[in-house]
């Protein structure tokens, strides 16, 4: 076998050299692009992303779901949510609910008899207290997050009937 002289690769060593200069660069376009991908796949406000302690039953539809069903919040509409408390006729129904779950509240005449009237749909409990030990009080006492105009409602309404909750 002849003798030669080493070969040797021109320009190697400069592009070793500039894929060091610009790591900085090629790491910052990554994180970037990375970024960019979590926002896109990431949880959408109004789609539920917020909704891992969801509430039991099924949501209501419409602009109450998401991160903005809790009093002193605004929906989608602009509709400012309050809370309200409601005496409900079956303290045994309340002891069935739950801060966070999702209940329909319904006005019955004084006898039962009559047709049923659905004040609030879907609205979400955020509070049950203990009960008192006044049995002349009858009921218990549960609070939901609703609009304003729907707790005026539910005042009136408790005056004059007696109050039921359904779970959704």
């Amino acid at each position: 076998m002849p003798h030669f002289p080493p070969v040797r690769v021109r320009g190697g060593r400069h592009r070793l050299h500039r894929l060091v200069r610009h790591r900085r660069r090629a790491l910052a376009a990554g994180l970037a692009v990375t970024a960019a991908a979590l926002v896109a796949a990431g949880p959408h406000p109004g789609s539920g992303g917020e909704e891992a302690r969801r509430a039991r039953g099924h949501p209501a539809t419409g602009p109450t779901d998401g991160p903005v069903g809790e009093p002193g919040r605004e929906r989608d509409g602009g509709t400012r949510l309050v809370a309200a408390p409601v005496r409900i006729a079956d303290a045994a129904t309340v002891r069935l609910l739950r801060p966070g779950d999702r209940v329909d509240v319904v006005a019955t005449g004084d006898g039962g008899a009559g047709d049923a009237l659905v004040l609030a749909r879907g609205v979400r409990v955020t509070k049950v207290p203990k009960p008192v030990e006044d049995a002349a009080a009858g009921g218990a006492l549960v609070v939901v997050s609703v609009p304003r105009a729907s707790a005026h409602r539910l005042v009136g309404a408790a005056t004059t009937a007696r109050l039921a909750v359904t779970l959704c």
